[in-house]
């Protein structure tokens, strides 16, 4: 079969790049104890920052579970955490780690050995048990973070409470790691991690654009590195190259849907197993999922990080992301986005699987009617677990929302 010229000017080039590096990280992960490193399972929205300038290989049990939906590995693995005695209510990403711990299973065959975990609740809850779970499995010290929730604002009392938790971090890491942290390169550490921030922003920026470069799908794989590799030379390295490519796309007016018309918003987890077929499909009808606010939770912590004063920041900015806010405070954040990418549509996953997220989107549902009158939809499934998910279901609720947008007309059409 020959390849469609324009459906392959399409495809973004940084993808194999992206897939060389993360081959790399989970085989120097995997050979870690070979080469006299340490491994330590961290919580995705847990400060990795330290981990990595005392040279501790982190590894996220979520980012697994993210590629045991996309490998369509999950209903196994959940099933085998069930069968454990793990209730089907749990988080699939908990239960398909849990489920995969005893087996290696996965598309990696397993994660490597943790030494220490390190579990921090601003994502949500789930994630203390869970890793006290694995914790004592492994049998591996455990250290919990606690970040209380700001509902309106981040006080002076909650920042004296985070930033003494943030300094016994440190010391248990020294503990663990037996030598004490080189401030220094902590510092340089929290430098590179605020520019690796800054210009993934900047890449999700470029789809402000029309035709937008990228989609919130394609945003979804190249998330990866800003999650795993914070504060490193190589997140900084690969974004530039990613937002050179995007801005070249622009140039060249090559969008990430052939002929965008119509421009979403989406917000939750991604359904792992079906992001393909859900792209194409809202591609069909000449929508693009500009954004998200997924991937853009990696950059909430911005406004409040010093790369001067690293750890002294990190208290704020690690308690306020998206997901520790309050819902007027969630709801302002989508209305920004909705302004900022010019969307005619809000889609909303209410996944099963993610209650923190998952809970306040019918008050936020209704915050966007009132203040932008924007049509929404909500689908109902759950990021790994394909069980909560009914394809012809989700397939007649798309086209009913589309078709209510096309009667609408795009926003800002023309500009």
């Amino acid at each position: 079969m020959t390849a469609d010229p324009a459906r392959e000017a399409r495809k973004i080039r940084c993808v194999g790049r992206m897939k060389e590096i993360m081959t790399h990280y989970y085989i120097e992960a995997k050979t870690a104890a070979d080469n006299g490193r340490k491994v330590a399972w961290i919580t995705s929205g847990g400060p990795v920052e330290p981990l990595i300038a005392m040279d501790v290989i982190p590894v996220y049990p979520e980012n697994h579970g993210a590629m045991i939906g996309a490998a369509k590995m999950g209903r196994d693995l959940c099933e085998k955490a069930e069968a454990m005695g793990y209730s089907n209510d749990l988080c699939a990403y908990a239960r398909a780690d849990i489920g995969a711990a005893p087996i290696d299973g996965g598309p990696i065959g397993g994660l490597p050995r943790p030494d220490m975990l390190v579990c921090c609740n601003n994502i949500c809850g789930t994630v203390l048990k869970w890793y006290e779970i694995q914790a004592r499995y492994f049998d591996v010290p455990l250290f919990i973070l606690d970040t209380p929730m700001c509902h309106t604002s981040c006080s002076d009392a909650l920042r004296r409470y985070v930033t003494g938790q943030i300094q016994a971090y440190i010391a248990f890491l020294e503990k663990v790691c037996g030598r004490s942290m080189d401030r220094e390169r902590m510092a340089a550490v929290g430098r590179l991690s605020i520019e690796a921030q800054r210009l993934w922003q900047a890449v999700l920026d470029t789809a402000a654009h029309r035709p937008a470069p990228l989609s919130a799908f394609d945003a979804f794989f190249h998330l990866a590195l800003i999650v795993t590799l914070r504060g490193t030379e190589t997140a900084v390295d690969y974004y530039r190259e990613l937002l050179a490519e995007m801005r070249q796309r622009i140039a060249d007016g090559i969008g990430a849907v052939a002929e965008e018309r119509y421009r979403l918003l989406w917000d939750n987890l991604p359904i792992w197993y079906r992001t393909r077929w859900l792209s194409e499909h809202f591609a069909a009808h000449g929508a693009c999922l500009v954004a998200d606010t997924y991937t853009s939770a990696w950059c909430s912590s911005l406004p409040y990080l010093d790369e001067n004063d690293f750890i002294a920041s990190m208290a704020e900015g690690y308690t306020r992301i998206y997901l520790n806010l309050g819902i007027d405070q969630m709801a302002e954040a989508v209305i920004g986005m909705i302004d900022k990418y010019a969307v005619d549509g809000l889609v909303m996953h209410s996944n099963r699987s993610c209650k923190p997220y998952s809970l306040g989107q019918y008050d936020i549902q209704r915050i966007v009617g009132e203040r932008r009158g924007l049509p929404t939809l909500m689908i109902e499934a759950d990021m790994v677990d394909p069980r909560a998910f009914s394809e012809s279901q989700v397939e007649t609720r798309i086209d009913a929302f589309m078709e209510m947008i096309k009667a609408r007309g795009p926003r800002g059409e023309g500009a």
